[in-house]
């Protein structure tokens, strides 16, 4: 995986704002490769603790890294989303678009 890409993917995912989250596809696209969304999940295979990964989802609300998802759904309710079964609730409303959020 280029590095360009990850460090880019990176720097979108740190402008998530708490209470929101966004798609691997939107960070896809906002960083220029709109059919990339799976390259957006394996860069986010090594992070910080203190990174913001819990706040990208599929495209359908899902949480998807299945190794997270206590800890994940635990840190989407300290910032007040809710999750129930692996699913983000009120998706629409609590999704960040990138490219109308941000001036890229």
């Amino acid at each position: 995986m280029n590095e360009t890409f990850k460090k880019q993917v990176f720097e979108i995912i740190k402008m998530i704002p708490k209470g929101r989250v966004t798609t691997y596809g939107a960070i896809a696209k906002a960083v220029g490769f709109p059919n990339y969304s799976r390259h957006v999940g394996n860069a986010l295979r090594n992070y910080d603790e203190d990174f913001p990964a819990h706040r990208v989802c599929s495209a359908c609300g899902i949480i998807s890294a299945e190794s997270c998802i206590p800890k994940f759904t635990e840190k989407l309710a300290k910032e007040g989303v809710e999750v129930k079964e692996n699913k983000i609730q009120n998706f629409k409303q609590v999704f960040w678009n990138p490219l109308e959020e941000i001036n890229l």
